[in-house]
């Protein structure tokens, strides 16, 4: 059984950082498609950058130069490096994944929830201005 665990979230200043962790079991190495999405209160969840087997990585306009995505060399843990933060990213972020494909085209799109089969149960984070 997939499992996708989040931690790292929590409540910062404006233009400091986090490091957001989603660590994945269960399932088969090879091909995969991973990212991180958030949602805020009100509103509709939306990506913010994915990576894949490849190496083809895409991120949101709102958080490209700021966060970076990353997976580990054993592949069992994906990251989202978040720096400046901005009162505007405070929202739950998700850990998402599919492991039977790579991410595909176009590849400057994050990607919709319905593209991903598997979540995590989401790590929150705060940002205070």
């Amino acid at each position: 059984q997939v499992q996708l665990v989040e931690s790292g979230g929590g409540s910062v200043q404006a233009g400091e950082s986090l490091r957001l962790s989603c660590v994945a079991s269960g399932y088969t190495a090879g091909r995969f498609c991973m990212a991180w999405f958030r949602q805020a209160p009100g509103k509709e969840r939306e990506g913010v950058a994915s990576i894949d087997n490849n190496g083809r990585t895409s991120y949101a306009d709102s958080v490209r130069l700021r966060f970076t995505i990353s997976r580990d060399s054993a592949k069992t843990t994906l990251t989202l490096q978040m720096n400046s933060l901005e009162p505007d990213d405070t929202a739950m972020y998700y850990c998402a994944a599919d492991f039977a494909r790579s991410c595909v085209p176009p590849y400057w799109r994050v990607g919709s929830v319905g593209d991903f089969t598997y979540w995590g149960q989401g790590t929150q984070v705060t940002v205070s201005s």
